[in-house]
């Protein structure tokens, strides 16, 4: 789902993109039979079914083995509790740590090398190459979870993640903490007439209110110049130098800080920017790329920059 920035920024556009036509919601609901209610709340009761973008899945038991081919999902897994059921994870895979990183690709799935590792459930967020059914026809489950376009969709990933693994408890507890930070980071926030300019990478490429990423911007009311553009493309439009001059956005963050090295000095230089209001303000955040095109639970990280930068705008 991504243009043409580096491997890593075509690969956050390209998800995000991607999952404009995914799923449109999921949920996750015991098998039939059903279990118990003690088990149901324990959510360790197998098997279990959970609605996600490849339709209902059944998993028999709690999985042991567990791929994940998306670097939000392995971020969900490792704070659901399900980090020491995970065996192998892609080579984009980098928080926390301590998940185990290998060479396999979510970008160009490698159905042999997957299946050599034996897994009892692979995780993804794009069907690329079909990986879906050719692991399917290998008995192998797989749960398509696409890249959410909104924050109710997110929560709800991380809730079909927590039921599919037997983690249906923390997951619950996740996400009701991501919904109180958020709302409260929300509440907080000085209200502003402020714009601001959302930077994919140094193309530019951008995003509009339309996208998972402008909607967080949305709730500290802040107005997207980039909802003016000639050509929104999917919600993900390619912007000229002259636009984003012509617009004078007071506030711009940069999510192309450690693939491409973009900072004020070197927006500074580019044709007509260097009088800008956010680059002579001192109104130009550096986001931390990966927090920033991923809709896992550092969302509310990405939330916390946005609200303090508002924070520190509106008090100038």
């Amino acid at each position: 789902m991504r243009p043409v920035r580096t491997a890593f920024a075509g690969a956050l556009l390209g998800t995000l993109l991607l999952a404009g036509c995914g799923q449109t919601g999921t949920t996750a609901t015991p098998a039939t039979p059903a279990p118990s209610s003690s088990a149901s709340s324990s959510g360790d009761a197998f098997p279990v079914t959970v609605k996600a973008g490849n339709g209902d899945v059944t998993i028999a038991a709690k999985p042991q083995r567990i791929i994940s081919l998306s670097a939000t999902h392995t971020e969900t897994l490792f704070a659901i509790g399900a980090g020491p059921q995970v065996i192998a994870v892609d080579d984009r895979s980098n928080h926390p740590a301590e998940a185990p990183k290998t060479d396999l690709s979510g970008f160009k799935p490698n159905v042999e090398a997957i299946v050599a590792q034996k897994p009892d459930l692979v995780v993804v967020s794009d069907d690329i190459d079909h990986v879906v059914a050719e692991l399917g026809k290998l008995n192998v489950p797989v749960l398509l979870e696409p890249a959410a376009t909104n924050l109710d969709e997110a929560y709800d990933e991380i809730t079909d993640l927590g039921a599919a693994t037997g983690n249906r408890a923390k997951a619950d507890e996740v996400v009701a903490g991501m919904k109180t930070a958020m709302a409260e980071l929300a509440a907080k926030a000085p209200k502003a007439d402020l714009t601001y300019y959302h930077e994919l990478d140094q193309t530019p490429y951008a995003v509009t209110s339309t996208t998972f990423i402008g909607q967080i911007y949305g709730m500290f009311g802040l107005t997207n110049i980039a909802d003016k553009a000639p050509d929104a493309a999917g919600g993900y439009p390619k912007l000229s130098a002259e636009f984003v001059a012509q617009a004078d956005p007071d506030l711009i963050f940069l999510a192309d800080v450690k693939c491409c090295q973009q900072s004020k000095e070197t927006l500074a230089k580019r044709p007509g920017w260097k009088n800008l209001s956010a680059i002579t303000g001192d109104q130009v955040i550096e986001l931390d790329d990966d927090v920033a095109s991923r809709w896992g639970p550092r969302v509310v990280d990405l939330a916390r920059a946005i609200g303090d930068a508002v924070t520190k705008a509106a008090g100038r």
